[in-house]
C-alpha cells in the first residue's frame, strides 16, 4: 500500500501526486514543501535537536523523557459514514499510552456503526492502538518518526522566520498543537 510522504497515513484510495511525491489529500500535499526545504538541513543539526527532543521534557505533561513519537488511532461509524485517523504525537510514553487508550474507548463505542467500513476498520484500529500500547518506541534511542517530526519542525520554523509576518496572524511551530 502506498504512504502519504508527509504523515505517514496509508492511501486506499486517491491522493496527490507532486514533484515525484505521494500524498493522502490537499493539506498534506501543500506541507510537502516541507520535505524539500528538511533535506536542506544539515544532518548534525537534525541530529542534535533529536537527541535534546528524546531527552527533553514531555510537550504534554512536562514529565522526564524519553520522549518519541506515539500514535493513536481512532474510528467512528454511522450507517453509511466512516472516518478514520491516526494521530502521531511528540510525547513521553505515558502521555502516549493515555491517548492511544483514549483513541481506543473512541473507536469501541463509535466505530461500529457504519456498513462496511465501520465492521472492518474497528478491529484494525483498535489492534493498532493495542499494538503501540504495548510495545511503543525504543526507549533507548530516538524512532525514525521522531527524526523525521522533528526534520520536519525544523524546516517549518526556518519557513516561519523567512516570511513575513502580517497583523493578527501568529506562528505556532508544526506539532504544538
Amino acid at each position: 500500500m502506498t504512504r502519504c510522504d508527509f504523515c505517514g497515513s496509508t492511501i486506499l484510495f486517491g491522493g496527490k501526486s507532486s514533484n515525484g511525491h505521494r500524498f493522502c489529500n490537499d493539506r498534506c500535499a501543500q506541507r510537502g514543501l516541507l520535505i524539500s526545504i528538511s533535506n536542506t538541513i544539515p544532518e548534525a543539526e537534525v541530529q542534535q535537536q533529536v537527541w535534546q527532543t528524546h531527552q527533553g521534557r514531555c510537550p504534554k505533561c512536562a514529565g522526564p523523557g524519553p520522549i518519541d513519537v506515539h500514535v493513536s488511532h481512532r474510528v467512528w461509524s454511522a450507517l453509511v459514514v466512516t472516518s478514520w485517523r491516526s494521530q502521531p504525537r511528540i510525547s513521553c510514553r505515558s502521555c502516549g499510552t493515555k491517548a492511544q487508550a483514549g483513541d481506543l474507548a473512541f473507536s469501541l463505542v463509535c466505530g461500529w456503526w457504519g456498513f462496511p467500513w465501520g465492521l472492518l476498520l474497528t478491529p484494525v484500529q483498535i489492534g493498532r492502538d493495542v499494538a503501540g500500547m504495548v510495545k511503543g518506541p525504543d526507549p533507548a534511542q530516538p524512532s525514525d518518526s521522531l527524526k523525521k517530526m522533528v526534520r520536519m519542525q525544523m524546516a517549518a520554523n526556518a519557513v516561519a522566520a523567512k516570511a513575513p509576518v502580517t497583523p493578527g496572524t501568529s506562528r505556532v511551530p508544526v506539532g504544538t498543537r
